[in-house]
């Protein structure tokens, strides 16, 4: 075979969300639309608000002379000046555009300094659980992925965490709002956090995935990781805030208090160069100055999340309350969870399996869904349960 093992390997063990996306069409195609009750793919609900199709139109038709050109690797200075003071207002620190790379969403910034990182061999510490891409980003740039367990409220235990540290460990990624538990993680362990790497006999940096911060529930906020941990780099995404995750336009902040700021930003822009990237979408990053600060209302995935959740708690099945992103991680009646998942196509019904996530025994379910397919399913929910429930008695 002409393919390489490595990306054999990777193939054999992709992601389970693209997997059941698959499946879901071809159900789709067999039993109807209507029929098929798809909470797989995190394609955020409706289209982008009104106001970023406006921006999008007058920089397409206002047609700036160099406007499709190539610029700077680092993206446009003037779209770095916007991101930089937009990030100074929430954290107090003092940005500059030279602490700003645009990217290919918040995918191409972190394989950018897992790049500008790692060696070979360096291992970068991931939260269980967790989005799967990571291991194969981590991968890309001849790291290892090791795994630290949360409990069962999906929140970080600060004891795992030191005792995975090695004299190995480059980085610790964290993303919060979490995908896939809708865990957000508390100021306490940021600052508790800081404590523990500040007294490391060697560098580790805190990779903060803030993919889904603009999505919290509950008035919940967000601490802001630069501000407490010295050692932080920030990967943005509009993808899920604007509902434009086809347009692949992010950013990577590189904290003003990082000791090597300077070179780690010069490796950085070389390495969205060289890993292909080149620069981000000149358009899109156009469209960024005039929209940065815009988000959608969290408020219609909170209505659903309070939907599901209660709707699923009332028929017995054990959920942690998501605290913000756009998923629910509940925990299901059998340890075979993707025995389970089927149980629930049976029904229509498309979960992604949570051993896709690092832990077994759960199923994701995205909350992308119209209400009305969440109350449709349900029906479909109570009778995979009491199913489940026949084969664990008969045992």
């Amino acid at each position: 075979m002409s393919i390489g093992k490595t990306i054999s390997q990777q193939m054999e063990h992709s992601s389970w969300i693209r997997r059941m996306f698959e499946v879901g069409d071809r159900m789709k195609r067999e039993r109807g639309e209507e029929n098929v009750f798809d909470f797989t793919l995190g394609n955020p609900a409706g289209e982008p608000p009104p106001e970023v199709i406006s921006a999008l139109r007058r920089v397409v038709e206002a047609n700036r002379p160099r406007s499709h050109a190539y610029m700077p690797n680092a993206g446009y200075p003037s779209v770095r000046g916007v991101i930089a003071q937009q990030l100074s207002r929430r954290t107090g620190l003092a940005y500059t555009a030279d602490h700003i790379l645009m990217t290919v969403g918040s995918s191409g910034a972190i394989n950018v300094v897992l790049k500008s990182l790692l060696d070979p061999g360096d291992e970068v510490i991931i939260l269980v659980p967790f989005f799967p891409e990571y291991q194969f980003y981590i991968e890309n740039h001849s790291g290892r992925m090791v795994l630290v367990e949360t409990d069962d409220q999906f929140r970080p235990d600060l004891a795992r965490i030191e005792a995975a540290i090695s004299a190995r460990t480059k980085a610790i990624i964290l993303n919060s709002p979490n995908n896939p538990t809708g865990a957000v993680y508390s100021g306490e362990f940021a600052r508790d956090l800081e404590t523990l790497i500040s007294g490391l006999d060697h560098p580790v940096t805190v990779i903060a995935d803030d993919t889904y911060r603009s999505l919290t529930f509950d008035g919940l906020t967000l601490p802001e990781i630069p501000a407490v941990v010295r050692r932080a780099v920030v990967t943005y995404s509009w993808s899920k805030a604007l509902a434009i995750p086809g347009e692949r336009i992010g950013y990577l902040a590189l904290s003003p208090r990082l000791p090597e700021v300077d070179a780690l930003r010069n490796a950085c822009t070389f390495a969205n160069r060289t890993l292909g990237f080149i620069n981000a979408p000149a358009i899109w990053q156009q469209v960024m100055m005039e929209v940065a600060d815009h988000e959608i209302d969290p408020g219609s995935y909170q209505e659903k999340r309070d939907l599901l959740w209660t709707g699923l708690t009332r028929l017995g099945y054990e959920v942690t309350k998501p605290q913000g992103a756009f998923y629910m991680f509940p925990k299901v009646p059998i340890p075979d969870d993707l025995a389970f998942v089927r149980s629930l196509m049976d029904e229509g019904i498309l979960a992604v399996p949570g051993a896709g996530f690092g832990r077994g025994g759960h199923i994701r379910l995205s909350l992308t869904v119209p209400p009305g397919t969440i109350e449709r399913a349900l029906p479909g929910f109570e009778r995979a349960l009491a199913r489940s429930a026949k084969i664990e008695n008969g045992k």
